[in-house]
């Protein structure tokens, strides 16, 4: 399988014309009976030499940490990591292109540079760390935000050498966390406040994610690729914020008023999933739609298959809604106002 960044490479080095492109794509959305702007095209796997150098990566990353662990500590342990993780980035995402490899290098440069950036500043060996960021200790958070704002730069510094799509995605929920630990390092009672941070930054990176998408309505280029990464940062940092400061998952369990909410939130998310073509919401949201509709059909007394209806229900009705997936953007993004209708990805076959 290929994905639009090989046939733009494709294109680039003249080994496919623009109209032969045009075509293969045309050809790959009536076979799919949809266009291909809709399918969402992510390229993580071409061969399963991809998942054979991700396992030996892994391995290679494992033993640079032991090694860094026992020659001085876990600040070198993880600078090591990082390390090594961009030295093999040279070849298999600079040379090779090589999807999953890349990814995986990717996220563990730039976890081990933050992880590393808290261990040199002596806050990582801290067992009260997380509590005392939560216990509005100003220092701590200071503290993770200047950790936050290296791992950003780290992953800057990446983005400009190897450009793997995810790398934006990284580097700005580094920031975010960065923002959040800083506003967080002032705020008196930082409980629900917290939720709130997230999910404000969440909504920037979904605003960040529909910008890279509206340079790229065709979903021809990196650029897509880049916007999927982002969209699915900004879910989870949506999604869950909202369920827990509605307060669905206090409790044992969801009564009717709260199944009910469960589900016009969902439905909500599916409308602007549809708009703007993306599933990163539906994905997100769905645990707790599978917990709301559990607990209630439990309380309706079918304790032995409470599970089995409801996963049966959700995952019907999912897969409708992805063999539909196309007539249903249509009717939706036609509600929408022209102006909308112009920034969005394209409804063309």
């Amino acid at each position: 399988m290929y994905s639009e960044s090989n046939i733009e490479a494709a294109i680039a080095a003249g080994a496919m014309t623009p109209e032969a492109a045009a075509a293969l794509r045309a050809h790959a959305g009536a076979k799919n009976s949809a266009p291909m702007v809709d399918e969402e095209n992510i390229r993580l796997v071409t061969s399963f030499n991809d998942i054979f150098v991700t396992i030996a990566s892994i391995l290679v990353l494992m033993a640079a940490f032991r090694i860094g662990v026992s020659i001085q500590g876990l600040g070198v342990a993880l600078a090591l990591e990082a390390a090594t993780a961009w030295l093999l980035a040279e070849f298999f995402t600079r040379k090779r292109h090589m999807a999953l490899p890349s990814i995986v290098l990717l996220i563990s440069f730039v976890c081990s540079v933050f992880g590393a950036a808290l261990a040199f500043s002596g806050s990582a060996e801290s067992p009260g760390l997380l509590v005392s960021f939560v216990g509005n200790n100003g220092g701590a958070a200071i503290n993770i935000a200047v950790c936050a704002a290296i791992a950003a730069g780290g992953a800057y510094l990446h983005w400009r050498r190897f450009y793997v799509p995810i790398t934006v995605a990284a580097g700005t929920c580094a920031l975010v966390g960065m923002i959040i630990a800083i506003v967080a390092s002032v705020l008196p009672k930082q409980g629900p406040i917290l939720l709130m941070l997230c999910l404000a930054g969440g909504l920037a990176v979904f605003a960040f994610a529909m910008w890279w998408d509206m340079s790229d309505r065709d979903r021809k280029t990196r650029k897509s690729d880049v916007a999927f990464w982002l969209h699915l940062a900004a879910a989870p940092m949506i999604v869950h914020p909202i369920f827990w400061l509605l307060g669905l998952l206090k409790g044992r369990g969801a009564d009717p008023v709260h199944a009910a909410i469960v589900i016009i939130v969902y439905l909500l998310f599916g409308v602007i999933a549809l708009a703007i073509d993306r599933r990163a919401l539906l994905v997100s949201a769905l645990f707790y739609v599978l917990y709301a509709l559990t607990a209630l059909v439990h309380r309706f007394g079918a304790v032995n298959l409470d599970f089995a209806i409801t996963a049966f229900l959700i995952g019907s009705a999912l897969l409708l809604l992805s063999a539909f997936w196309h007539p249903a953007r249509v009717k939706i993004v036609g509600l929408l106002p022209a102006e909308w209708q112009a920034r969005l990805p394209s409804l063309s076959r």
